[in-house]
């Protein structure tokens, strides 16, 4: 996952400014999201009981567009609740984004949901943004680190104002907390008990936060050690918070161990001290599914 530091045609990628605009329109969408959280708001369900989308993750995506259209006008977008692009594009430039994820976290008033912005250029990422502003924090990657920085532009409330932050460097893995990522359908929670088992028996806790983006933070951060799906994440749900951990000193491998991409199978994040083990729980719960 190191992005690349050219264009193909010749050009350097712009990776600082992009990281400035991931961030200034991930605070966009967040601020629009949070004048929404805990009110009396209608719940729609899209593609099954817990595929949940509220006013508020459109009109959240409309604010992170207009910042993003401003600043780069016409480019390519791939965003969860847009009617245009669904997967990555392989060449050129583009921005994929979530206005909020952790929809069922936000209809339930828990606060840990996150507007996530992304800059991806010939399919790798080369920036990121991931804003939680019910718990006041924001994470912001560009090709050279991770920062831990204000939710607010205009605040300097915080006690990590711009500090890079990195992986854990737990490698006992009886000191880890990892946590199973992506959801498991009804029709294959064999899957999901798999991963829960995994965890139990090979880390020393289990845990699950509900939304992608916020794990794959906290991974970068160092609060938590890995997190895995045997699934295929969507991009919305993952490109942002990889690149995250992957500038925090992290690794972010597909189920073949491989540097992982927005295509890959799989999807599996740690601190890098103990990938292989977070790796092997994946596997298992692979193994599960192909026996199905």
């Amino acid at each position: 996952m190191t992005p690349p530091a050219d264009r193909d045609d010749g050009s350097a990628v712009d990776a600082e400014e992009r990281a400035a605009t991931a961030l200034a329109a991930a605070r966009a969408g967040a601020s629009v999201a949070a004048d929404h959280y805990r009110t009396d708001l209608p719940v729609e369900q899209k593609d099954g009981k817990t595929d949940l989308v509220t006013r508020a993750d459109r009109e959240a995506e409309v604010a992170v567009l207009d910042v993003v259209a401003e600043r780069y006008p016409g480019e390519t977008v791939v965003a969860e609740e847009s009617a245009g692009e669904t997967a990555v594009p392989e060449a050129g430039a583009a921005w994929v984004i979530d206005p909020i994820d952790g929809t069922n976290n936000f209809v339930r008033e828990i606060p840990l949901w996150a507007t996530a912005v992304a800059a991806v250029v010939d399919g790798e990422a080369v920036a990121a943004a991931v804003v939680l502003p019910a718990v006041g924090d924001a994470y912001v990657a560009d090709a050279e680190e991770t920062r831990l920085v204000p939710v607010d532009a205009a605040s300097d409330e915080t006690p990590h104002n711009g500090e890079a932050v990195t992986v854990s460097d737990r490698a006992d893995p009886e000191t880890m907390a990892v946590a199973p990522t992506i959801w498991w359908n009804m029709d294959q929670r064999d899957q999901y008990a798999a991963a829960a088992s995994e965890v139990v028996h090979r880390f020393g806790d289990l845990a699950r936060f509900r939304s992608a983006q916020v794990t794959l933070g906290m991974v970068a951060a160092g609060s938590l050690d890995g997190t895995f799906t045997n699934l295929t994440p969507n991009p919305w749900d993952s490109v942002a918070g990889a690149h995250l951990v992957d500038r925090a000193g992290g690794t972010v491998t597909d189920l073949a161990g491989d540097p992982w991409r927005h295509d890959a199978d799989g999807f599996v994040a740690s601190n890098g001290r103990c990938h292989d083990e977070v790796l092997a729980a994946a596997r298992a719960v692979a193994d599960v599914a192909d026996g199905e």
